[in-house]
């Protein structure tokens, strides 16, 4: 008895990739194929069972690495050990992005604390009430 399955997993044990569908995704994996500079790698590959499982070249893609980060052949990682790797990873966005606020936050904590300016005043009058000058000539309105 066959299955459903069968063709597809002969088919993806022949290595032939099928155009990838991605529905509600794909404005989004358009958007970063054109700012990564790559194009999106095939999401899936065959696994032990004939089954299309993970492939580590598309989380590297996905996580904006370059190609061969984790999925180089002369590292020898079984498929397994990159995808850990990956898992374990910081996109270097993210990591760009917190090193930035820390910088800020840095910068923040250093700055001088808030004086009183020591330059001219400003030319409005101040809202300082003063005591009201008693009797006098000069006290007459002009």
């Amino acid at each position: 008895m066959t299955t459903a399955r069968a063709p597809r997993s002969r088919r993806a044990a022949r290595s032939e990739p099928r155009p990838v569908n991605w529905g509600e995704y794909a404005a989004a994996v358009h958007r970063w194929e054109l700012i990564t500079g790559q194009p999106a790698p095939y999401p899936t590959q065959p696994g032990r069972h004939g089954r299309p499982v993970l492939a580590p070249p598309f989380v590297e893609w996905l996580m904006g690495l370059p190609p061969g980060w984790v999925t180089a052949t002369h590292l020898e990682l079984p498929r397994t050990a990159q995808l850990r790797a990956l898992g374990n990873g910081v996109m270097p966005q993210q990591a760009a992005r917190a090193l930035r606020h820390l910088l800020d936050d840095l910068t923040h904590l250093h700055r001088p604390p808030c004086h009183p300016p020591t330059g001219p005043t400003r030319d409005r009058p101040s809202h300082v009430s003063r005591p009201a000058r008693v009797g006098g000539a000069h006290d007459a309105p002009t």
